[in-house]
């Protein structure tokens, strides 16, 4: 019988049992819901609100409990309604009275808001600590690749020439700021520890909510009780963080997957992170970086999951709101894969850097280049732009790129050109030439590799 069962005449519906339970997906909470517990047992003792020798019968017994649930000695009863009521029925069956005291003066309301923050802190460091690899991958490569020219693209259209380190660096500032979302996201929830909020309205017992929030790692509790259970808004922020994170990883994901086609070939994938055709033996198709991708949008769908549970929730906790777990575990699985995967995946690709030359040379990406020279000779800006557009019309017309169009060609445009136009307009003097901060001259990325060296460091 369920230990809420007092009130009840008749069993619950055994299809209602399986509908309304939640121990299939929130049993992974087991830990984060006996620490809970222990902290309120010492909390009770301290307090005088039960003796001190059942508190310390409690907490005996709750450690026990971990510790089977850990070996595999004791397994879960899938029929319990929920973790919350199998750890507490455990403890009564090997206790009896003093195990029914341990829920004295909280509810599952404030139990499940604790065991989540819990569960989530836990799975908040090991993301960090992912997104942390991920970055130190992204900066050893490009450490590698300070001088390697490739187009940039606007409107995927070669635009102007950059290095491939400052291009990759880009994604690592990306996952700056993601871990630093993700660790504000942990300093809001951790600031508010909502157990003793009870059922929704406190409690009649004197407890000392800060003794439980203090030994469990809160730096202070929910100020509001009804806010303390009703709250979900931890869950969203860092659903957002997470999809946001996910966003950038997918158009990571996309430009991999455009580099390693035939049409860029600017990278080839190591064959352990791709997989072939069952018709075409010529594929070598980029699996992982299209599955990354795709995940994005279940992320995207946790989130707008949770968002609409919540929306038109009535004060205080409701049955709704046992939906928020699916959600976020998923979510939390997905992200952990997806940084999993990335990081080797990465490693292991080769980066094709004449291919990526050969690109920025045919798209004419010095042009702007050409144009500055010529203002540098005293030429008006939109004069010298006009001239270096004939240039490139010549060269589209000639099978030529800018470097290698003879001199006389060149005078004929402009006859204040001269063979040092060659040097002003190699791709690698383009991109050494660009030292405004954050560029992708050479001392500007190594300035930058510095910048997520050091924050990686910290």
């Amino acid at each position: 019988m369920a230990l809420w069962a007092g009130r009840f005449s008749k069993e619950i519906d055994a299809g209602v049992n399986a509908f309304n339970s939640s121990i299939a997906f929130d049993a992974r909470m087991y830990r984060h819901d006996i620490q809970g517990s222990i902290a309120h047992a010492a909390m009770l003792g301290d307090c005088g609100i039960i003796s001190k020798e059942d508190s310390k019968t409690i907490i005996e017994g709750l450690t026990a409990i971990l510790a089977d649930l850990d070996s595999g000695k004791l397994e879960f009863d899938p029929n319990a309604e929920d973790i919350h009521m199998f750890v507490e029925a455990e403890l009564t069956k090997r206790y009896g009275d003093v195990g029914k005291r341990l829920h004295t003066s909280r509810s599952r309301n404030d139990q499940v808001a604790l065991d989540l923050r819990l569960y989530l802190r836990d799975e908040i460091q090991e993301i960090r600590g992912l997104v942390e690899k991920l970055c130190a991958v992204l900066v050893k490569l490009a450490e590698q690749h300070t001088e390697t020219v490739l187009p940039g693209y606007t409107h995927l259209q070669r635009a102007q020439p950059i290095t491939f380190a400052h291009h990759i660096l880009t994604y690592a500032f990306m996952l700056k700021r993601d871990f630093e979302r993700i660790a504000d996201a942990k300093k809001r929830m951790l600031s508010q520890c909502p157990i003793g909020s009870c059922a929704l309205a406190g409690t009649t017992y004197d407890t000392d909510r800060y003794f439980e929030a203090e030994h469990l790692g809160f730096t202070g509790i929910s100020l509001n009780s009804i806010d303390g259970v009703s709250d979900r808004d931890f869950c969203l922020e860092l659903l957002s963080a997470f999809s946001i994170l996910m966003m950038h990883l997918s158009r990571f994901s996309e430009e991999i997957i455009l580099w390693s086609s035939w049409e860029f070939k600017f990278i080839e994938l190591d064959d352990s992170f791709t997989t072939g055709s069952s018709i075409m033996p010529q594929k070598k198709n980029p699996d992982i970086a299209e599955l990354v991708r795709g995940k994005t949008g279940r992320v995207y769908g946790d989130l707008m999951a949770m968002l609409t549970v919540l929306k038109g929730l009535p004060l205080a906790y409701n049955k709704d709101m046992q939906e928020d777990k699916e959600s976020i575990f998923d979510a939390v699985d997905t992200v952990k894969q997806c940084l999993e995967v990335f990081p080797p995946m990465i490693s292991g690709m080769k980066v094709l850097k004449d291919n990526m030359l050969a690109a920025a040379q045919k798209g004419f990406i010095n042009a702007t280049d050409l144009a500055d020279y010529l203002t540098k000779k005293g030429i008006p800006f939109r004069t010298a732009y006009k001239i270096s557009g004939q240039a490139v019309a010549y060269c589209i017309d000639n099978g030529l790129i800018l470097e290698t169009v003879p001199l006389d060609v060149y005078k004929s445009f402009c006859p204040d050109i001269d063979d040092d136009v060659y040097s002003a307009i190699d791709l690698l003097t383009c991109v050494r030439a660009r030292v405004s901060a954050g560029g992708t001259g050479k001392d500007s990325v190594e300035k930058q590799i510095k910048i997520v060296s050091d924050f990686l460091s910290k």
